[in-house]
């Protein structure tokens, strides 16, 4: 089983910029592909981004030029930076992660195709 706790979430104004962490512990695979999920109040949850367990990062468009994902294997942590917060990106955001299969990396923007879950940390991003 692998443990995901995410960090780093807090109240910015727009425009900030606000770093995000997501560590892991337990039984690590070593190709866990992780990735990052948010969820605004009374909307369902969506893609933020992903990043393969060898490096190789997806986006969504909506965040693409503002957010950047990176892994710092040694510490099996994953990182959000995101830069010009706006009022639109408050949510809860939420950390995953699968174990590639059959060599074969999954670092999409379907919710159910990652195993683990994260309990979330709050971003608020005020006007």
């Amino acid at each position: 089983q692998v443990q995901l706790v995410e960090s780093g979430g807090g109240l910015v104004q727009a425009g900030d910029s606000l770093r995000l962490s997501c560590q892991a512990s337990g039984r690590i695979p070593s190709n866990l592909d992780m990735g990052w999920f948010r969820q605004a109040p009374g909307k369902e949850r969506e893609f933020v981004g992903a990043m393969s367990w060898i490096g190789v990062p997806n986006y969504d468009v909506s965040v693409k030029d503002r957010f950047t994902i990176t892994r710092d294997s040694a510490k099996n942590t994953m990182y959000l930076q995101m830069n010009v917060l706006k009022p639109e990106d408050t949510a809860i955001y939420y950390c995953a992660a699968v174990a590639s299969t059959s060599g074969t990396s999954y670092i999409g923007n379907q919710a159910g195709r990652y195993d683990y879950w994260g309990q979330g940390t709050q971003v608020t991003v005020s006007s």
